[in-house]
């Protein structure tokens, strides 16, 4: 069992983690783990956390807001294949989830990656150009 006062610290670490940008991205969220298990916290209990205080304070949670662009992308998925419009509905997902914080052009790359790691395929009935030129 952690101590209150450890718990409280590990708190406020997590905000100051989001304090200037309000948004934990994969890095920031990895170090608050690598804290957490310093402190005897386990890595379930500091995500639960770090879910729970980015609700208090309103931070953003960079691995939430991809698992939501990755949530329309595979309800859009049919035969494999995605076409530019769910693309694009997956994104407007990530652009309005993570405040502007990552630019247009990475959304589209890690969605494309996206994509890519889930095997699934560009289909569009006028070619995938969309696709190629991210």
């Amino acid at each position: 069992m952690v101590s209150e006062s450890i718990r409280n610290q590990f708190v406020e670490f997590i905000a100051l983690q989001g304090f200037d940008d309000k948004y934990i991205d994969r890095q920031e969220e990895k170090r608050i783990l690598e804290v957490g298990v310093k402190n005897d916290i386990s890595v379930g209990d500091s995500l639960a956390l770090i879910r729970e205080i980015a609700a208090e304070k309103g931070l953003v949670i960079e691995r939430d807001v991809e698992d939501k662009a990755k949530a329309v992308l595979e309800n859009a998925v049919a035969d494999g294949k995605i076409i530019k419009k769910e693309f694009e509905e997956a994104f407007a997902v990530f652009k309005t989830a993570c405040k502007g914080k990552i630019p247009d052009p990475e959304i589209k790359q890690r969605l494309k990656q996206m994509m890519e790691t889930n095997g699934w395929q560009a289909s569009g009935l006028f070619g995938i150009k969309w696709y190629t030129t991210i």
